[in-house]
């Protein structure tokens, strides 16, 4: 199966500004995610497409994947992410690639992903002729539905079930949350008009490796977990700082 990475790193951030640019163990969280891209067996290609001329420019420093300037109108907080996905798709095979039959994306917010994670993803695709393969994780005992509640003044009730005693762990089935680092679809479901399609497998990840950054509190966490648990095992090459 040929596959295409889509690595998307929109400029603007509401809950955390430059977020693809700041810099987790010296590198910007947009380097680990396309390191790891350009690490993967199973990608036949990588395309960055972006409005931040920053992220091009590194992206053209690193090499080995397409770099592509993403028009405005598909870079608002607004846009869908299949616009990008079909603009990715389509410069990439205009290029003049062989067409792919399948699409990954890999979120700069997501940069403790290994390339084992994008790899197996893209396996479970292929061996299960699923429309769509992603990462998930397993919740925390202490947000699975059953222990979510709702203030009504200040009287607690049930938000979705009520736990009927269940208080240990081991007496609640395991849920699970897809974590952002991996989406995996065949070009069918995306000329349909859809990232995800109707059968969808799973492909559970440690929580330590599941971290979705989207604001000040994420990457401070993140930024403690590769200090503390050696998180990412990845090649510290160092990208130059730049000016602006």
């Amino acid at each position: 199966m040929r596959v295409l990475a889509i690595v998307p790193a929109r400029r603007d951030s509401t809950r955390l500004p430059d977020k693809n640019v700041l810099r987790l163990k010296g590198r910007p969280l947009v380097q680990h995610v396309l390191e790891t891209a350009l690490a993967a067996r199973r990608l036949a290609k990588v395309i960055v497409t972006s409005d931040d001329e920053r992220v091009l420019d590194l992206a053209r420093v690193l090499g080995g994947s397409l770099v592509l300037r993403r028009p405005d109108d598909l870079a608002t907080a607004d846009s869908p992410p299949i616009a990008y996905v079909r603009h990715a798709l389509r410069a990439a095979e205009e290029s003049g690639e062989a067409p792919f039959e399948a699409v990954v994306i890999l979120q700069p917010s997501s940069p403790l992903t290994l390339p084992e994670d994008v790899d197996a993803t893209v396996d479970l695709l292929e061996r299960t002729g699923a429309d769509t393969a992603v990462t998930v994780v397993r919740l925390a005992h202490d947000l699975h539905p059953a222990k979510l509640k709702v203030l009504q003044g200040d009287r607690l009730l049930p938000y979705l079930e009520t736990e009927g005693g269940r208080m240990a762990a081991s007496e609640l089935p395991p849920v699970y949350v897809r974590n952002g680092s991996v989406y995996a679809t065949r070009r069918r479901v995306l000329d349909a008009g859809a990232i995800i399609g109707e059968d969808c497998r799973g492909l559970e990840m440690p929580r330590l490796r599941s971290v979705d950054i989207n604001d000040s509190f994420d990457f401070a966490f993140a930024e403690w977990l590769c200090a503390h648990s050696g998180a990412k095992k990845h090649a510290t090459a160092a990208f130059p700082s730049r000016e602006r």
